[in-house]
This record gives C-alpha cells, structure tokens and sequence, in this order.
C-alpha cells in the first residue's frame, strides 16, 4: 500500500496481532469461534503482508497475482461457508476486497516509493470504504458494554472471549478503511 511509512508500520503491527490473536482462536472451546479464526487469521496476516510500506519493501510484480489468487480462493471458501451462517458474507467481501486491491496493485503503474498514484477503480473503491466504514461503525456500537446479568458463565480462555473476537474485527475493519483509502 502507498503512504506514509509510519502509518504502514502501524498497520502492519495491528493486522498482524490481530492475525496472531485469530490463531489463539483457533484453540478455542467455543466452535462458533473456530469456525471464523482462521478466516480472520489469514485476513490479518495477508492485511499485515499488503500493508509493509512501499518506501521499505516493494513486492516483486508476481506477488500480487499471487496475493489475488489466494483471496480470490479464500472468497470462494467464504462463499461456500456462507450457506451455514450470514457473518461468512462479510468474509466474502473482505476477501473480495483484498482481491481487488491485489488486483489495483497488480495493475498500476510503478511510482516512486511511498507516493500514492491512484489505482484501482474509483467507484469500486468508494462502495468498499462504504462498506467497510458502515462496518466499522457497526462493530464499534456492538462492543458498548450492557449490564452484565446475574449468573455468568465464569472465567473463559483468550480465544474463547467474543468481546476480544468484536474488538479483531473491528480493528481489521479500520486497517481494511486505512489500506482502501491509500490505495
């Protein structure tokens, strides 16, 4: 992604804990959240890898098919899953959106490192900041604490935890606002 290198480093650090946290998921108790983990841990890293500013690395040209072919499979995945539960369309966007930002980087012209030159497809790009920003918006309203009712269920593991779950998509979601509007 283009723009500042700090900025690209900070995205890179909160996609790659989010990934890294979506992996402890993986271990959890609760099937609903291993069924989403990995989804989410290969969005994360896959996030961290696109977000390494361009004025410190610049992937070689082959990398972006390859980036659009593994979230183009990824897409398919979540289209396939999506049968079984509505939150699977979001990964379905998600990838869809990284595929096209792929797709974007794959297709632009080379510009100086950390300068921004305008790819990708303005219209597309827009109604996936919509997206993702109404998403954002959304996430964040969900994770206003209500009053706890008598009775919990007790202590619970990391992975096992859907506030910390919310929090992951919500920061994948701002990362995903971050690269669009770079791109």
């Amino acid at each position: 992604m283009h723009g500042p290198a700090a900025s690209g480093w900070l995205l890179v650090a909160l996609c790659a804990a989010t990934g890294a946290y979506c992996l402890l998921r993986l271990r959890s108790g609760v099937e609903e959240q291993r069924r989403t983990a990995g989804d989410e841990a290969l969005m994360g890293f896959g996030m961290a890898a696109m977000a390494v500013p361009a004025a410190v690395y610049s992937p070689p040209q082959w990398a972006w098919p390859v980036f659009a072919a593994v979230f183009g499979a990824a897409a398919l995945r979540a289209l396939w899953v999506a049968r079984t539960g509505r939150h699977h369309l979001h990964h379905l966007v998600g990838a869809a959106a990284m595929v096209y930002m792929a797709w974007a980087m794959a297709v632009s012209p080379a510009a100086a490192p950390g300068h921004a030159h305008g790819s990708g497809l303005p219209l597309v790009t827009g109604v996936l900041l919509l997206y993702f920003a109404g998403y954002v918006l959304l996430t964040g309203a969900r994770l206003i604490p209500v009053p706890a009712v008598a009775g919990g269920t007790g202590p619970t593991g990391w992975g096992d935890r859907p506030e910390l779950a919310q929090a992951c998509r919500l920061s994948m979601g701002i990362a995903m606002v971050a690269m669009l509007i770079t791109l």
